[in-house]
């Protein structure tokens, strides 16, 4: 049976990378899963609530640009989701056109807003002042460049292939060495199996009262929990309200973890579990937590509920 993970499309995005990179890592259910290509990380992960597809491949992190929003908003506003795996790509972009005859002035370059944090400086090093245009995906942005809508756009080399696009630099990058951590995320389930190098990651709100989010953030620090990033984003039902994404060191396996979401949940109005899944760097361990497992699965369950 193929499994069919939804990526940000069209074909020739870096995510679409990363989809068949965690395939080659034996991440998915079968070794060449069918890709459905969508227009946002939110579209994403629709797709898997709805069961159009089995997974879903998103960016969550740049090591330029920092957090990838849509992707922290689509996963607080999704339900029954859950990460799974992570991995982290090296970001390669190259700058490419179609007929050079047609340019505008000054000419109109498309990619990706986070991808324009990355090349904007050694694009217009190569060809000027530009108009920036943002585009869905770094491939939409070579898609428009075919269809005439941009001049340049700055995606993965192989995007130009597909389009019949001519490459005119490769590796543009302001900051070399770039990397992107994407996540597979599917329906809410067993978390990945415990490693020992692992993360997990939260998402909750916090009553609007002084100190409360000193107070939840000293679950983690009485208990030796390291917190590995925390982002607030808007809850959108009004100024002044707040959620915050956590992600600690460790597994919901783990005790001093699982005592920490425990106690998390008595202080805040709600916790939304986004799994615990290896480390990008993690070598293959499996100790035997059967027992940890049986309990931490419960108290998910329970919270996922509504229970404390």
């Amino acid at each position: 049976m193929t499994t069919t993970v939804a990526f940000l499309g069209p074909r020739g995005t870096f995510t679409e990378m990363a989809m068949q990179a965690f395939a080659e890592r034996g991440c998915f259910d079968s070794p060449e899963p069918a890709g459905l290509p969508v227009s946002s990380p939110a579209e994403a992960l629709a797709a898997v609530v709805e069961g159009r597809a089995d997974y879903a491949c998103v960016a969550i992190e740049n090591s330029v640009d920092g957090a990838v929003t849509p992707t922290f908003d689509a996963l607080a506003a999704a339900e029954g989701v859950q990460i799974y795996h992570e991995f982290a790509l090296e970001i390669s972009f190259a700058l490419m056109r179609g007929d050079a005859t047609s340019s505008t002035t000054p000419p109109r370059l498309s990619t990706h807003p986070v991808a324009w944090q990355q090349v904007k400086n050694s694009a217009q090093q190569l060809v000027g002042e530009v108009e920036f245009i943002p585009a869905s995906s770094n491939a939409a942005a070579a898609e428009a460049v075919a269809k005439g809508e941009a001049d340049y756009a700055a995606a993965p080399e192989a995007a130009a292939a597909l389009w019949g696009l001519e490459v005119v630099a490769s590796d543009v990058a302001d900051v070399p060495g770039a990397r992107t951590q994407f996540v597979v995320v599917g329906p809410a389930g067993i978390p990945t199996e415990r490693t020992g190098n692992d993360r997990t990651s939260v998402v909750f709100t916090l009553p609007n009262v002084p100190g409360s989010l000193v107070g939840a953030l000293s679950e983690f620090s009485l208990r030796g929990v390291d917190l590995t990033r925390i982002e607030s984003r808007p809850t959108r039902t009004g100024l002044g309200t707040y959620r915050f994404h956590a992600d600690l060191v460790g597994h919901i396996d783990d005790a001093i973890v699982a005592e920490a979401l425990r106690a998390l949940h008595m202080r805040c109005e709600s916790v939304q579990y986004l799994g615990s899944w290896p480390h990008s760097s993690t070598p293959p361990e499996q100790p035997d937590r059967s027992t940890e497992r049986e309990a931490a699965t419960a108290w998910v369950a329970a919270m996922r509920e509504g229970r404390r």
